[in-house]
Formats: structure tokens, sequence, C-alpha cells
């Protein structure tokens, strides 16, 4: 599966955006997704995952309450929902997709096959 990440952009503090990733081919309803960024200095992080139906969203605790994770099958597309942004939200955010069954291991990067390119989110007052 080939994956295509948009939405990024500029934003005040306190504000919302969404991310998009859009996947190739007919098989993403196999994959389960999940987001990551990374902000300059730092190493990659996880932010969210879904289950390849749609269900368990699975959430890091800095984001959990104000990002939201969905999929649209029909659409081959996974949203990243960002709200109450912070500066510290900054980064370049990447899709992600893997086989691998079990939340647990959704955290973990090493376990996602493919990545999109990523696509840079800022967040300054």
């Amino acid at each position: 599966v080939q994956l295509q990440a948009s939405g990024g952009g500029l934003v005040q503090t306190g504000g919302s955006l969404r991310v998009s990733c859009a996947a190739s081919g007919r098989t993403f309803r196999m994959y389960h997704m999940g987001w990551f960024r990374q902000a300059p200095g730092k190493e990659r992080e996880f932010v969210a995952a879904i289950s390849r139906s749609g269900g368990s969203p699975y959430y890091a605790d800095s984001v959990k309450g104000r990002f939201t994770i969905s999929r649209d099958n029909a659409k081959n597309t996974v949203y990243l929902q960002m709200n109450s942004l912070k500066d510290e939200d900054t980064a370049v955010y990447y899709c992600a997709a893997t086989t691998v069954v079990g939340s647990y291991y959704w955290s973990d990067a090493e376990y996602y096959a493919h990545w999109g390119q990523g696509t840079q989110v800022t967040v300054s007052s």
C-alpha cells in the first residue's frame, strides 16, 4: 500500500486542523493505521492508531482528549482531527500502515511496514 499524507499547515495555538492520509490500492481495509510525528531534533513518536475496521482507537497520553483518529474505508483514507493545538504539537506528521494484530504493538514504529511522506504541522501563537 502507498500512503500520501496531506492537510498540514500553520495554525494558531488553540486552533484545529485535520490531516488526512490517502492510500492507494484495494487493500487499505486490511491494514491497521497509525499516525506518528517528529519534531525538529526529536525522535519520531506515536500519536494515534486505529484498527482496520475503524474501532479500537488508541492515543498517546499527550494527545488524548484533543486528537481523534478515524478512517473511511470506502475512501481509502485515515484522518487525524487535532483540536486545542499546542506549540509542542509542531512536527511533521506521518501516517503508517501495519498488519500486526494487537493494539499493544501499534505505538511502536518498528511494527509499521508502510509509511507516507509526512505533512508539516506548525502551531504558533
